[in-house]
């Protein structure tokens, strides 16, 4: 089968393209055939080495996949074959990944595809919008009501974080360029903040006079002097982004006013709150109201291609290679 991957860690064109056996499925695997990969900022650190993870090589890269069951294990009930389906955690932990013409994904780890929507977008919202829920709900708390402050908000996480908190029942404070304002709003954001605004942080302070009782930064600055500052009692910081980063942590205010830094990782969350969320997904995109808005769709030839770009910041919205177009 024709499969992107790697034969050692490295820069991007360490990534080869070519054959490789079909894998072999266990007894609560399910075989897919995949139409789509996504290309993710983690993707990128796994390659390198960045992020260590288990890995066996040849080792196929990628997360995120769209397609349609082959056959599966025993254990893996609930699948049938000619099933569309969606997964977001293959390629670490053991496991290889999305980018070949046929995977094995643990049946606890794999959905089903909403009736009606584009793959596409299904593949490009994958990563980022379980992101965004794991910050929102399993580690943020968000309740309704509650003040939620979007960093990057019109990014593919923040897009998704906006989105969802307002979903919730929250007031979505969002910063991002001014360019971006109007999409910002028509997600769900009630005001909007310019991030080359020099007084940013003062005019986020009197727009939420109560202080912000979520703080999201999808831009992976993670000023929390700043953050802590405007938050409300009790309120949270959530850190999902800025693998090097080293802010300073401000212990009085954090523990005097009972607030709270949160981090997280998508590739430690649990298989159970994976299919959380994909849940909470799937209903948003089947009722039209978590799109991706700007996707870019490339062979898998240039998987090592879509890497340099995304390393180097060169990807506006999401890559996504196509691997296989389905029958039919």
């Amino acid at each position: 089968m024709r499969a992107a991957y790697v034969e050692e860690l490295g820069p991007p064109e360490v990534i080869r393209v070519g054959e490789l056996p079909p894998p072999r499925p266990g007894p609560g695997d399910v075989v897919v055939e995949v139409e789509v990969t996504a290309v993710n900022h983690v993707d990128t650190f796994v390659r390198s080495g960045a992020w260590r993870t288990p890995l066996a090589f040849p080792f196929v890269i990628g997360r995120d996949l769209v397609g349609t069951v082959v056959e599966s294990g025993p254990g893996a009930a609930g699948f049938r074959a000619g099933d569309r389906v969606w997964c977001s955690s293959l390629g670490y932990a053991g496991r290889q990944g999305a980018a070949a013409e046929r995977v094995v994904v643990p049946g606890d780890r794999l959905y089903p595809l909403p009736d009606g929507v584009d793959p596409v977008e299904t593949v490009a919202l994958s990563h980022p919008a379980t992101t965004a829920y794991l910050a929102l709900f399993t580690h943020g708390r968000v309740r309704a009501g509650e003040t939620v402050l979007v960093l990057g908000a019109a990014g593919n996480v923040g897009s998704a974080a906006v989105v969802m908190a307002a979903q919730a029942g929250a007031r979505v404070v969002a910063v991002a360029s001014a360019r971006d304002a109007g999409l910002c709003r028509r997600l769900g954001a009630r005001e909007v903040f310019d991030y080359r605004d020099p007084e940013v942080f003062r005019r986020i302070g009197e727009a939420s006079p109560g202080g912000v009782d979520l703080w999201i930064d999808t831009s992976a600055r993670n000023d929390l002097e700043t953050a802590v500052e405007l938050l409300a009692p009790r309120g949270r910081v959530v850190v999902l982004a800025g693998l090097r980063t080293r802010p300073v942590l401000p212990a009085g205010p954090l523990y005097t006013q009972d607030r709270s830094v949160i981090g997280f990782a998508i590739s430690r969350a649990r298989a159970d709150e994976l299919a959380e969320a994909a849940a909470h997904i799937g209903r948003l995109q089947a009722d039209g109201l978590l799109r991706a808005h700007a996707t870019e769709v490339l062979p898998l030839e240039e998987a090592a291609l879509a890497h340099r770009r995304v390393e180097e910041g060169k990807a506006r919205g999401k890559l996504v290679l196509r691997v296989s177009t389905p029958a039919g």
